[in-house]
């Protein structure tokens, strides 16, 4: 029996730290990539088309949707953001466990698809801490700063519906309790039967 991958979803408000955590959990943890996302948003400085998003317009993006081909989509600050749904299966498909890095709109729609789905939501020490990361990430202008301030706690009330919760007060802790999570579920009787199952077969003859 071939081991299929697990889909974890990492959701937050904008400014608590998740690119940076799942950046840093990816370069730590084996078998574990993030799935790369589309975007009608601008790229940042920095940003770099196919490794940190798909870049489209919007017509590009809105065909897809005809299409079926995304597995989410969600228009967040004024932007569509989708998931590919044939580049998630594929990942699976080959026993690797993926990363969804999406917002919490998007967490819903893959949660009402997936059964064993892992959610995640990782959220800031407070309100001032919010403030002064986006403020201090200086990537956005003053506008689109106080918008996203005014969304984060609606967004942040969204935690209910996930299965973690991961507060990113000391960068070092909050990425030791990811990779927690992570490990924890991969040594499930569920995971442990069926990636091990020559060995445990082999333990267990009469």
């Amino acid at each position: 029996m071939n081991k299929s991958g697990t889909l974890f979803i990492i959701s937050a408000a904008s400014g608590t730290g998740k690119t940076s955590l799942v950046k840093e959990l990816l370069a730590t943890t084996d078998n574990l990539v993030v799935s790369v996302s589309h975007t009608t948003r601008p790229p940042r400085r920095g940003e770099i088309d196919g490794t940190h998003y798909y870049f489209v317009n919007t017509d590009e993006f809105m065909d897809m949707v005809a299409q079926s081909e995304f597995l989410e989509h969600a228009q967040v600050f004024g932007n569509y953001y989708g998931t590919s749904k044939t580049a998630v299966s594929d990942l699976l498909k080959a026993g690797i466990d993926v990363i969804l890095e999406i917002d919490w709109q998007g967490a819903l729609q893959v949660k009402r698809q997936f059964a064993n789905v892992v959610m995640i939501f990782i959220l800031p020490p407070s309100r001032l801490a919010l403030k002064d990361r986006l403020t201090n990430r200086d990537q956005d202008s003053t506008q689109v700063i106080n918008t996203r301030l005014a969304g984060a706690v609606r967004e942040m009330q969204e935690y209910v519906n996930f299965d973690y919760v991961v507060i990113n007060d000391d960068f070092a802790t909050a990425l030791s309790e990811l990779k927690a999570i992570i490990t924890t579920y991969r040594l499930a009787i569920t995971r442990q039967s069926v990636a091990h199952e020559k060995l445990i077969s082999e333990l267990l003859k009469g």
